[in-house]
């Protein structure tokens, strides 16, 4: 499978609702979609997950634009990739570029999703080798709410769904009390709190007392580029700690559960940098005995084909983020949408490139720019 070209469309697809974390809200989820064209006419398709602004990490979508534009496309045109061992070093193909991992990923992340197309080979085999499940169990991630009724109505909606894990958003104020009346409405519910490194350790006596509500964990609570102050925190707690946001490598993972940093790891490929890091980073928690979920950037239905794919390692123990498509959007990019095979599982699909599910006039409706890199860039 040769490159011939890389297409850039910058997408803006309105929300059902907005999504407000310890950062910020999200009204409408800001996207760059990325299309690898192979020599045979066959179109790889991704999405990166960086944002407008650089709130979650350093990088934005104008930043990964750059990026893809000037130094990974460049790189990756024109390259011939002829099996899975040549798909994963896409990753040294880009090394000698420091960071810029949701960029990286995107570009990554296409060209296997090319491959799949090209050699029709589904996707979660790509990446797996081999069958690991049909299904697989999904929860839902709750943003911050104007009141707790509206968070335990809003919860209430979800359990009646059948998702299988709930996961709230908290913040310093918004944190004891809405875990409090959930767990007073609904019991002992699979129930997590996701911080986005809303705290520092002179919280710790406060996060002491999230150990009463039972929690599966309490996931990124201090400094995104943390591992030390998260194995002092978690020397202190019964609840295991997840982290999320400081984990960018398989060389981190490893230090931080060496250190006792951690008890669980979220994996988001785009975070990560793309399928071939996430293999590593599946590998080394699977050999300590780390549990693993992967997480969601509010992916468009382009996203959550790959996070469902990348979810069928056998790793992947714990129910992730990737909700049906119906979650976040009245219209996705693709179609049929992400959906439920029954309450709270989605079904693994054998996935021979998303561009056998995406609808190129979502795409051209919701489009605001779009640019085409050629042999020229070189």
């Amino acid at each position: 499978m040769k490159i011939k070209s890389i297409q850039l469309r910058h997408l803006k697809l309105p929300m059902k609702e907005p999504f407000m974390t310890s950062f910020g809200v999200e009204y409408d989820k800001d996207v760059i979609l990325v299309e690898v064209h192979t020599e045979l006419g066959i179109v790889g398709y991704s999405e990166c997950v960086a944002s407008e602004a650089p709130l979650y990490s350093e990088e934005t979508n104008g930043t990964a634009w750059h990026m893809i534009k000037h130094f990974f496309a460049p790189q990756i045109i024109g390259s011939v990739y002829e099996s899975r061992a040549d798909l994963l070093a896409i990753r040294e193909q880009l090394r000698p570029f420091k960071g810029n991992r949701m960029a990286k990923a995107a570009v990554e992340m296409a060209i296997w999703d090319a491959y799949a197309a090209e050699a029709q080979v589904p996707l979660n085999l790509l990446i797996g080798e081999q069958p690991q499940k049909t299904e697989i169990a999904v929860g839902i991630s709750v943003g911050i709410q104007p009141t707790i009724d509206d968070l335990v109505k809003k919860v209430g909606g979800y359990l009646e769904q059948g998702f299988q894990r709930i996961k709230v958003k908290v913040k310093p104020g918004w944190d004891q009390a809405p875990l409090s009346a959930l767990r007073q409405a609904f019991g002992d519910i699979p129930l997590m709190a996701d911080a986005n490194s809303a705290y520092r350790l002179h919280d710790l006596p406060h996060l002491r007392e999230f150990d009463q509500f039972g929690l599966m964990m309490i996931e990124q609570p201090l400094a995104n580029d943390d591992i030390i102050d998260h194995a002092t925190l978690q020397g202190e707690l019964q609840t295991a700690v997840c982290l999320d946001e400081s984990i960018h490598s398989a060389e981190d993972a490893r230090k931080a559960i060496s250190l006792g940093a951690c008890r669980i790891i979220n994996v988001k490929v785009g975070r990560v940098g793309g399928f071939a890091e996430a293999l590593r980073i599946h590998d080394v928690c699977q050999e300590s005995g780390i549990p693993l979920w992967c997480g969601g950037m509010l992916e468009t239905g382009v996203g959550r084909l790959h996070n469902v794919a990348l979810t069928t390692l056998p790793g992947f123990t714990l129910p992730g983020d990737t909700a049906p498509s119906s979650r976040y959007f009245d219209e996705d990019l693709i179609e049929p949408n992400v959906a439920f095979s029954r309450p709270g599982f989605l079904p693994v699909d054998p996935l021979l490139g998303v561009a056998s599910r995406l609808r190129p006039e979502r795409v051209e409706k919701w489009q605001v720019a779009s640019e085409w890199l050629t042999e020229s860039l070189k």
